[in-house]
């Protein structure tokens, strides 16, 4: 299972489980009903947090994956060149 899936699993469970838990508590139904608004913006943001925490870290993989395709690519070219010098050095003297 994914971690996205898990963490996502995660949040609605408590989300349910505030909701309900609220529900079920002796108040009035105004109060009630703004503890749910709040439990579900606390929730909403708490989401929103975890959601920009994870783009974050694919964006780090990405510029990481990058850089090292770009370092290989750099390292291949230097070799070509390398082997291509050589090639050119030694055609030089066959006869």
């Amino acid at each position: 299972m994914s971690t996205g899936k898990v963490v996502l699993g995660t949040m609605a469970g408590l989300a349910i489980g505030g909701i309900l838990g609220i529900l079920f508590a002796p108040a009035k139904g105004s109060v009630t009903r703004k503890q749910i608004a709040d439990k579900g913006n606390d929730y909403a943001d708490e989401l929103k947090s975890k959601y920009n925490d994870f783009a974050d870290s694919i964006a780090e993989k990405i510029h990481s994956a990058k850089e090292f395709a770009m370092e290989m690519s750099e390292d291949g070219k230097a070799e070509f060149d390398e082997i291509k010098n050589m090639d050119h050095k030694a055609s030089k003297y066959k006869l």
